[in-house]
């Protein structure tokens, strides 16, 4: 049904429960369910249990390391993505999976 390997999913969600956000229990009538409402599930919250992954495929040149125009350009670049990083996190954190599952 979701288009993937079974063991891509088994992995997914044992991160999701070693979160805190999923529990699962063996045997018949077993399976995943919520450990927490979902007014209290933050997007960060999923993002930060399914790894972080990167956002950007952007990397500092370090080609040039004496130069002082590429020294800049790598600061500059490495300010500007941690700053939409922090926009990404503080955006996630603000909204709650219950929110999503309104809209």
């Amino acid at each position: 049904m979701l288009g993937t390997n079974a063991t891509v999913v088994r992995r997914t969600l044992a991160g999701l429960r070693d979160a805190g956000l999923l529990a699962s229990t063996k045997g018949h009538g077993g399976g995943w369910v919520l450990s927490r409402p979902l007014t209290e599930i933050s997007l960060l919250d999923l993002y930060s249990a399914l790894g972080s992954p990167e956002l950007f495929a952007i990397a500092p040149d370090e080609g040039q390391p004496t130069c002082l125009l590429a020294k800049a350009a790598n600061t500059a670049t490495n300010d500007a993505l941690h700053a939409a990083r922090q926009v990404f996190r503080e955006r996630l954190a603000a909204l709650t999976v219950a929110e999503i599952v309104r809209a």
